[in-house]
């Protein structure tokens, strides 16, 4: 394989859009979901399409022990890119939630993205090169109330994409955190979201998946996708009072 691709949750949404992005330049890709048949009809598309090898493996990536299972499976393949896009959320107040649905979002969102990035981290390294791509969101940037665990995950992604960027300085390894508002996929609908406010301006995933893969060859380290969010994040949102946030943040997620 030649300038090959990890990218998780790549079934579906912007993973599949990386994955399709990725093969229209000449990448070959190794692409893992717990679909098996969806990643199966990926690779089908993308090799008649392209050319390119496409290597599937299904696979759960809900704990730490589960990446740990992928990158055994990986059998020692060199990885140029990975991307970790795998994540979910879920909507309702924290102590009415499930708790074991929220430990999962942290186990996935959190832990299977931190030992990928680990693992493979120090192979890139080894290597003297390589680019990694965590997708976070712009619910990074406040607390998130009625999806409080998400709004952390992704805080904790945005923060630790950054950090090891700056450690990762001068080993040829970049890392990128890719921070996009709402995006149309099925995210809305797993999370419950549907009757919020959330979606109602919806980026494609296509465009998000371009945008974010690009700033990741450029070596950024933050991309947010919408250049009306970037001002908003940027130079509206800090000065707001916390409290002010806070119902802002609530309103656009209680359900019509």
């Amino acid at each position: 394989m030649t300038n090959t691709a990890l990218i998780t949750g790549a079934s579906a949404g912007i993973g599949r859009e990386f994955a399709r992005y990725h093969a229209a330049k000449g990448g070959d890709l190794i692409i893992t979901a717990r679909r098996g048949d969806a990643l199966n009809a990926l690779k089908a598309e993308l090799e008649a399409a392209h050319g390119i090898s496409v290597t599937t493996i299904a696979q759960d990536l809900s704990s730490a022990d589960h990446a740990k299972t992928l990158y055994t499976a990986l059998n020692g393949a060199h990885i140029d890119v990975l991307i970790n896009n795998a994540g979910f959320g879920g909507h309702g107040k924290f102590i009415e939630r499930d708790l074991a649905a929220d430990l999962d979002m942290i186990d996935l969102n959190i832990n299977a993205l931190v030992t990928l990035c680990h693992l493979i981290g120090n192979e890139m390294v080894k290597h003297g090169s390589g680019k990694i791509l965590n997708v976070s969101s712009t619910a990074s940037y406040m607390p998130g109330p009625l999806q409080a665990t998400y709004f952390a995950t992704k805080a904790f992604v945005s923060s630790f994409s950054q950090a090891i960027a700056e450690e990762l300085k001068g080993t040829g390894v970049t890392v990128t955190a890719l921070e996009p508002g709402a995006v149309a996929t099925e995210f809305f609908e797993t999370a419950n979201l549907t009757g919020t406010k959330l979606g109602a301006d919806s980026a494609s995933a296509d465009a998000v998946a371009k945008i974010g893969y690009n700033a990741m060859l450029a070596g950024k380290l933050t991309i947010i996708n919408d250049p009306k969010l970037r001002f908003a994040l940027g130079w509206l949102m800090p000065y707001m009072p916390r409290k002010m946030k806070l119902k802002m943040v609530r309103d656009m997620q209680e359900k019509s």
